[in-house]
C-alpha cells in the first residue's frame, strides 16, 4: 500500500499563492505516477494535475494551466502543487492520489487511481 498525506492548505485571498504538498510512504513512490484532484460539496472529484513517475510528463486541467505547476521529488517521496493568482472558485479540498496507469489519458479520471489522501482545505476569499 502507499499512504500520502497532504498539508498546506488554508485560507488566502484572492491572487495569492499556495503550495500543498504531498508526502508518500509505502511502496517505492517512484513507481507511481502522481495527481492532484479537488472537491466541493456537492461534485464529484475534479482533476487538476497529474505527474508522470519520473516527473517527465505534465498534464493540467483548463482551469489550472498557466497558473499551477505539479512537482515531485522522489528521493523526498513527495508530490507538489504550486498554486498562484489563486481565484474564490479554486475553493475546494485538494487530494492527491497515486495510480500504476501507464497510459496518461487515465490519469486525468479518478477511477485509475489506488491510493489517496485525506485532503487538505483551500479556501480563497475574494
Amino acid at each position: 500500500q502507499v499512504q500520502l498525506v497532504e498539508s498546506g492548505g488554508g485560507l488566502v485571498q484572492a491572487g495569492q499563492s499556495l503550495r500543498l504538498s504531498c508526502a508518500a510512504s509505502g511502496r517505492p513512490f517512484s513507481r507511481y505516477a502522481a495527481g492532484w484532484f479537488r472537491q466541493t460539496p456537492g461534485k464529484g472529484r475534479e482533476f487538476v494535475a497529474a505527474i508522470g513517475r519520473s516527473g517527465t510528463n505534465i498534464y493540467y486541467a483548463a482551469s489550472a494551466k498557466g497558473r499551477f505547476t505539479i512537482s515531485r521529488d522522489n528521493a523526498k517521496n513527495m508530490v507538489y502543487l504550486e498554486m498562484d493568482s489563486l481565484k474564490p472558485e479554486d475553493t475546494a479540498v485538494y487530494y492527491c492520489g497515486t495510480t500504476q496507469a501507464g497510459d496518461f489519458h487515465l490519469w486525468y479520471t479518478r477511477g485509475a487511481y489506488d491510493y489517496w489522501g485525506q485532503g487538505t482545505q483551500v479556501t480563497v476569499s475574494s
